[in-house]
C-alpha cells in the first residue's frame, strides 16, 4: 500500500498573556482598519442584496449613518474607497508580522489573524442589521408621500431579509477572496522573508486556516458553497450521503486497505490531505503501469463499497445537480433538487413546483435525471475517484474550520475604552495598529517599574503626642511630608501610587523609547525626600515639635505593573509594593541594638536563627532602616546598567556590621536629573552577616547582599574632600 501523508491543523498561542478575564487574549484592532472594513462589508451587503437603488433614494440632506451610505445618498463616492480597506488591512497584517519578528513570537501574528477573522465574521451580521434598519427608516419616509414606491421598496426589503443567508455567503466569499489575495501576494512572502522557510514550514498547519473557503460559513454545511467548490453532500437526516455517514464509509475503505489497526486519529489525518485520494485511486482513468493497475484495483473496491452502501447514485447526482442550482434553486431547495435526480417520487414533486411557478421549464431537470441514470461503467469509476478527492478536500477544510472556531473563542475583541484601558495598564492588551499609529502606542508601553515606599516610624505614637499637646497631626504630616514630596514628583517623572496616614508610595514607570534611568532617578528622589524631612526636623526641633523618622525602600520589577479599576481610579497591583514595604521596615530588636552604633550608615540586614510556631529553627532576616534608603538586588543590577558606578574608598568610622575587612563596598555615581542638573549618589553593597539574635554578635557571613543608597552627609562630605584633593 502507498504511504499516505498526514496533516492535523492546530493553532498555538503559547507565550501570549491572557487578558483581564484570565480566559481569553485581549485584542484591539486599528480604528482606521475597522472603519474601512465596516464600510466595505456594508457596501458588499447592499450590492449583493440589490439594495443600492433603495439606499440611494434616501434624502440627500441626511447626515446619519456610515459614510458609505451617505455617499449612496447623493455624494460622489471616491474611486479608491472600495479598495482602501484592502490596502489598510495588508498594512496592518504586515505590521503584525514585523511585530512578531521583533518579539520573536510568531504567535503574536497568529493572534492578529485570529482577531481580524473574528472581527470580519462578527461585523458581517452587524452590518446586515444596520443596512436593514437603514432601509426601514428610508421606507418609512415614503409612507405618507409615495405609496406605490413605498410598497415596491417593502417588497425589495422583504426579499433582502429572506435571502440573508445567500447575501452573507456571497459577501463572505468576496471578503475571503480579498484575504486570499493578500496572503498570496504579500503575507506569505513576507513571512518567509522574516522567519525563513523552516519556520514557515513549522506553521504550515496554522496559516492555511486563514485561507479556508469555509472561513465565513456558519458551520461549513452550505449547499451552494459545497456544490461550487467541493461536493454537495446530504444535509437532511434521511439523506444517506450526509457528511457523518460518508466519513464512516471513507474510514471503512481506508481500514480495508491498511488494516483494522489504523486508528481513528490516523484516518482523520490522512483525510486532511486531498492528494492522498489521487495516490490511492488516481484520477479515475489509471494507466497500465504497475502503480496504475494497483490504483485501478483500489478504485474498483471503492466503487463497490459505494454501491454496497447505496450512496453511489447520490454521489453521481451531487455533481449533476450543480448546473441546475442557478436555474431552479431560487424556488426549490438544493437538497430537494438533488434528490429529484434519483428518486421518482421527489422528481414528480419538484416537477409540479416548477410548473406551478410558470416561468421555469423542467427540461433541464429531465436532462439531469437522464444523465444520472445513464452513468455506467468507467464513467461511474471516474465520478467515484473525483468524489474521494473532493471529500478529502472538504473534510480537510471542515477540520480547519473547527480548529479555527475553537481558537476564535480564545480571542476577546475588547468592546469599550474602559476595558481596553484596564487591559492596557495591566500589560495584557494586544493592540494591532497601523505603523503610524504604533509610534504613539509604543511610546506609551511600560517595560518595567520602580516603586518607592517612604514609611514614617511610630506614626501612631507621634499622632497621639501631638494631639495631647493640642496640635494638629494632619496638617503636620501634610506640611512636613506630603506637600514637599508632591512637589518633587514632576521633576523626577514619578507618580503617586498610594497615600496613607504613615506612608507614601511612589512609582516611576519606564516606557519604551525612554532613556531608561528609572532606578537612578528614584535613588536621587529618595535621597532628596530624606534631606527635605531632615531639614524640616531641624526646624521642628528648635520649636519643640516632634520629629519625623523615615525608612525608604526601592524595588525594581522587570515588568509593567498590573491594575484593577475602582470606578475611574486605577489601583496598582505589583510584587514591588510588598517588597518595598519589607525594605522600608525596621525590626524593633534590630533598632534597639543598632541605633546607638549605626555610624554613617542607616540600613542593615541580619540573618538570625529563630524558632517557628512549631518550635523548629528557621533563618529570618532582621531589617534595620532608620532614615535610610534600601534597594533590592534587581534595582542595584539595573542601576549598574543605567549609570557608571565607580568604586569609592573613603575613611569612615568603624561600626558593627562592617568591622571585618571586605564585607562592604562603596560606589559613587553621577545621575542626570535634567539637562543641566546632575546629582551625586553613593551606594553601599554589603553582605548579610549571620548573627546570634540574643546579642547580635556576628557569627559569620552569608553569600547574600543588601544595598543602601547612602544618606549621611559625612559620606558625601568625604567624597567632596577626596575629589578636591584629587584635583
Amino acid at each position: 500500500m502507498p504511504e499516505l501523508a498526514a496533516s492535523t491543523p492546530f493553532v498555538s498561542l503559547e507565550g501570549l498573556a491572557l487578558g483581564v478575564d484570565n480566559l481569553r487574549h485581549d485584542v484591539v484592532l486599528s480604528a482606521r482598519v475597522v472603519e474601512a472594513a465596516r464600510a466595505q462589508i456594508a457596501r458588499l451587503i447592499a450590492r449583493n442584496g440589490e439594495l443600492e437603488g433603495l439606499l440611494s433614494a434616501e434624502a440627500p440632506q441626511s447626515s446619519q449613518g456610515p459614510s458609505w451610505m451617505r455617499n449612496l445618498a447623493g455624494k460622489a463616492q471616491p474611486k479608491n474607497e472600495a479598495t482602501e480597506w484592502k490596502s489598510l488591512l495588508t498594512e496592518l497584517l504586515v505590521a503584525s508580522l514585523n511585530r512578531a519578528k521583533k518579539e520573536y513570537k510568531l504567535a503574536v501574528d497568529v493572534l492578529a489573524r485570529l482577531a481580524v477573522t473574528k472581527f470580519l465574521r462578527t461585523e458581517m451580521n452587524l452590518q446586515f442589521a444596520q443596512v436593514l434598519e437603514r432601509c426601514r427608516v428610508t421606507i418609512k419616509s415614503y409612507d405618507n408621500m409615495r405609496q406605490q414606491k413605498a410598497h415596491e421598496y417593502r417588497e425589495k426589503l422583504a426579499t433582502f431579509q429572506v435571502r440573508k443567508k445567500i447575501i452573507l455567503r456571497k459577501t463572505g466569499q468576496e471578503i475571503f477572496e480579498t484575504l486570499r489575495e493578500i496572503e498570496k501576494s504579500t503575507l506569505a512572502r513576507t513571512r518567509r522573508s522574516l522567519f525563513g522557510e523552516e519556520t514557515n514550514a513549522g506553521t504550515y498547519f496554522t496559516y492555511p486556516l486563514f485561507v479556508n473557503r469555509l472561513l465565513f460559513s456558519e458551520d461549513g454545511r452550505d449547499d451552494y458553497l459545497c456544490a461550487e467548490h467541493y461536493v454537495m453532500l446530504g444535509n437532511w437526516d434521511r439523506d444517506p450521503d450526509r457528511y457523518g455517514r460518508m466519513r464512516e464509509i471513507v474510514s471503512a475503505y481506508l481500514r480495508s486497505l491498511y488494516g483494522e489497526e489504523a486508528i481513528a486519529g490516523t484516518l482523520d489525518s490522512w483525510m486532511n490531505v486531498p492528494e492522498n485520494a489521487r495516490v490511492l485511486v488516481g484520477s479515475g482513468t489509471p494507466d497500465d503501469s504497475d502503480e496504475g493497475l494497483a490504483q485501478q484495483e483500489r478504485l474498483a473496491a471503492w466503487v463497490r463499497l459505494l454501491e454496497d452502501e447505496r450512496v453511489m447514485e447520490n454521489v453521481i447526482a451531487s455533481y449533476h445537480v450543480v448546473p441546475l442550482l442557478s436555474e431552479y434553486a431560487s424556488r426549490i431547495n438544493p437538497q430537494q433538487l438533488k434528490n429529484a435526480l434519483i428518486d421518482r417520487t421527489e422528481c414528480d414533486r419538484v416537477e409540479r413546483m416548477i410548473q406551478e411557478y410558470g416561468k421555469l421549464s423542467p427540461n433541464s431537470l429531465y436532462a439531469a435525471v437522464a444523465k444520472v441514470a445513464s452513468c455506467r461503467g468507467a464513467e461511474r469509476a471516474k465520478v467515484a475517484a473525483r468524489f474521494l478527492a473532493d471529500f478529502f478536500h472538504y473534510h480537510r477544510d471542515l477540520r480547519r474550520l473547527e480548529v479555527l472556531n475553537g481558537a476564535l473563542d480564545s480571542v476577546n475583541l475588547v468592546p469599550n475604552e474602559r476595558l481596553q484601558e484596564l487591559s492596557r495598564v495591566n500589560g495584557t492588551l494586544y493592540e494591532f495598529l497601523l505603523p503610524d499609529e504604533q509610534k504613539q502606542s509604543e511610546s506609551e508601553r511600560v517595560l518595567r517599574h520602580v516603586v518607592l515606599k517612604a514609611d514614617v516610624r511610630d506614626s501612631t505614637r507621634l499622632t497621639r503626642t501631638m494631639m495631647e499637646k493640642g496640635l494638629n497631626p494632619a496638617s503636620y504630616f501634610s506640611l512636613n511630608f506630603y506637600d514637599p514630596v508632591n512637589k518633587l514628583l514632576e521633576k523626577y517623572g514619578a507618580q503617586k501610587v498610594f497615600l496613607e496616614g504613615d506612608a507614601i508610595i511612589l512609582a516611576i514607570l519606564e516606557r519604551e523609547g525612554e532613556p531608561g534611568l528609572a532606578v537612578s532617578r528614584m535613588c536621587v528622589l529618595a535621597r532628596e525626600i530624606v534631606e527635605i524631612v531632615r531639614g524640616y526636623n531641624e526646624l521642628m526641633q528648635r520649636s519643640g515639635m516632634p520629629q519625623l523618622e523615615l525608612g525608604l525602600g526601592i524595588t525594581l520589577q522587570e515588568a509593567a505593573p498590573l491594575y484593577l479599576m475602582d470606578g475611574e481610579h486605577q489601583i496598582m497591583i505589583s510584587e514591588a509594593l510588598n517588597e518595598s514595604d519589607r525594605l522600608s521596615s525596621c525590626n524593633k530588636k534590630a533598632r534597639k541594638v543598632m541605633e546607638p552604633q549605626a555610624g554613617p550608615f542607616h540600613v542593615y540586614a541580619f540573618q538570625a536563627a529563630e524558632l517557628d510556631e512549631n518550635g523548629n529553627p528557621e533563618d529570618v532576616i532582621l531589617n534595620f532602616n532608620l532614615g535610610g534608603i534600601r534597594m533590592n538586588e534587581a534595582a542595584f543590577k539595573k542601576l549598574q546598567k543605567e549609570i557608571t558606578l565607580e568604586p569609592l574608598k573613603v575613611r569612615l568610622p568603624a561600626h558593627l556590621a562592617s568591622s571585618e575587612t571586605g564585607e562592604y563596598k562603596l560606589f559613587s555615581a553621577t545621575v542626570p536629573v535634567d539637562r543641566d542638573i546632575f546629582r551625586k549618589i553613593v551606594v553601599r553593597e554589603s553582605r548579610i552577616p549571620r548573627i546570634d539574635a540574643s546579642d547580635f554578635s556576628v557569627k559569620g557571613w552569608t553569600d547574600r547582599s543588601y544595598y543602601e543608597v547612602c544618606t549621611d552627609q559625612a559620606i558625601y562630605s568625604a567624597l567632596e574632600r577626596r575629589k578636591g584633593a584629587a584635583s
